[in-house]
């Protein structure tokens, strides 16, 4: 699995940042610090937030949960992102709009999506 990037939320107004590298200790917003999320890999909500990963010649086909994830305005996938050793890509998505979305194949990735009303939700490559 991927180390080398880890998310943090603001407990106040929700703001996301991914550290790179570093110690998040210090790092506040709104006055406080900011949270560590934790990636869920395993879904028994109703609505799928696993991402569904499917390898095609190099890339990688990528959508949230094997039912596609709703993507309405109250309840939706704000982004999808793929991270490695060495390169972290990150695709904002809005509602309306699919989850599918495409990336390099790079073995031992980690495909993160994030749910506005669920949260942090992962699958490794």
């Amino acid at each position: 699995m991927s180390q080398n990037v880890s998310f943090y939320r603001c407990p106040v107004c929700g703001n996301i940042i991914g550290l790179i590298e570093g110690n998040a200790e210090h790092i506040m917003c709104c006055g406080k610090p900011m949270e560590k999320m934790v990636a869920n890999s395993t879904d028994a909500a109703q609505e799928k937030h696993v991402p569904y990963v499917e390898r095609v010649e190099d890339e990688l086909l990528v959508r949230v949960g094997e039912v596609e994830h709703p993507m309405e305005k109250d309840h939706y996938i704000e982004w999808i992102a793929q991270v490695s050793e060495n390169r972290t890509t990150r695709v904002r998505l809005y509602p309306e709009q699919s989850t599918e979305t495409r990336f390099p194949y790079i073995p031992g990735s980690t495909i993160y999506a994030y749910c506005n009303k669920h949260g942090l939700w992962m699958k490794e490559v």
